[in-house]
């Protein structure tokens, strides 16, 4: 389909607000992107600049290695869908998915092809002549999805598409989408702030945070190796603990706990010896053991897993709160003392927030 080349791009408003900070990314041809990050975070602003509803501020957007950074919007060959499915409510479903081929005055049969064939790979040949009133939530994002299709575009741009849609719905078009993405190949770009919609759609992420990329990486990457504590607490459910410890030899030290260093995480802790950093463990990476005495105050059985949350020790502080997710069923009460042993632990700098590794200082 398309390669897509975000260079050196900014965008400043004239109020002198900025919303996006040298954002750079190369797009390879046939690859899903998904761009991830709180409300605000400049996500869906650098989608608009890359369908040209935004102005850029600076630097460039390359197609296929054509510079299009001033190019119209009707000229880049992109299509966007849109969270609120932007559907003609007076126009049929063929209509609608129709519509810009109609207004291109394409040959009729050229148009009737097109439809029926993107109705097909949606599902939808059996809705094509009711209204977009008559449809489900996730029919009519689906109508959306086709009318980018029938256009044929080198890039689909998804502006949060699954929002407005109920749990069930949204599992449901999600898996779509991806079979869609499987069955075109298509290049696309995709806006989300859910990470369960980023983490089972993308090939990469582009994880960012007020403005700034974070990190970008493939979804494994970024849940196994943060760049830093944003996309260490942004991606994983239950989100990861935190902790103050301090790097004593073999051992970390912690409030109300210690936990045994391996070889390789002494090597890799080397130059911060004697210092203090910060400790992060995700809750599935928490097991049963002596290191850690926790007290219980909540037991949520899940079927094949157990989530534990309590205090470490008998602080109530909220820098001690711990959360493990247990294989198996457990039922621990409020106010039983286990221990928990960290089972995987992820370092960061305590000052620039950046993940340790390797003995890095």
């Amino acid at each position: 389909m398309a390669t897509l080349n975000l260079q050196h791009i900014d965008k400043i408003y004239d109020n002198n607000v900025q919303a996006v900070f040298d954002f750079n990314l190369d797009v390879k041809d046939g690859e899903l992107i998904v761009l991830v990050g709180p409300s605000g975070c400049g996500k869906s602003t650098t989608l608009r600049m890359v369908a040209g509803l935004e102005d850029i501020s600076n630097g460039k957007l390359l197609l296929d290695g054509k510079d299009i950074t001033a190019t119209p919007p009707k000229d880049r060959d992109m299509a966007m869908v849109f969270q609120s499915y932007a559907l003609y409510g007076h126009m049929t479903v063929y209509e609608n998915m129709a519509f810009s081929l109609t207004l291109r005055k394409e040959n009729p049969n050229v148009i009737h092809k097109k439809v029926l064939a993107a109705a097909e790979i949606l599902g939808l040949t059996s809705q094509l002549n009711k209204k977009p009133a008559q449809l489900s939530g996730g029919q009519r994002q689906r109508v959306a999805m086709g009318r980018s299709i029938v256009r044929s575009p080198k890039v689909f741009l998804f502006d949060e598409p699954l929002s407005n849609l109920d749990a069930k719905l949204r599992g449901a078009t999600r898996r779509e989408i991806l079979l869609l993405h499987k069955r075109l190949k298509a290049t696309m770009l995709y806006v989300t702030h859910d990470q369960t919609e980023a983490l089972t759609l993308a090939d990469r992420i582009v994880c960012m945070s007020m403005g700034h990329v974070q990190q970008v990486g493939t979804p494994l990457e970024l849940y196994d190796s943060p760049a830093n504590v944003f996309v260490a607490s942004f991606i994983g459910l239950p989100p990861m603990n935190f902790y103050t410890v301090r790097v004593d030899g073999d051992k970390l030290i912690g409030e109300g706990f210690s936990a045994a260093l391996t070889p390789e995480e002494q090597h890799t802790l080397r130059a911060y010896n004697g210092k203090e950093i910060t400790l992060g463990v995700r809750p599935e990476d928490i097991v049963e053991g002596p290191d850690v005495p926790v007290t219980v105050s909540s037991n949520e059985n899940l079927g094949m897993n157990t989530l534990v949350h309590g205090h470490i020790g008998a602080s109530k502080a909220a820098e001690a709160r711990i959360s493990a997710k247990l294989k198996g069923w457990r039922d621990y009460k409020l106010g039983d003392t286990p221990s928990f042993t960290f089972s995987r632990k992820h370092f960061f700098d305590k000052e620039t927030t950046n993940a340790i590794r390797g003995g890095e200082g």
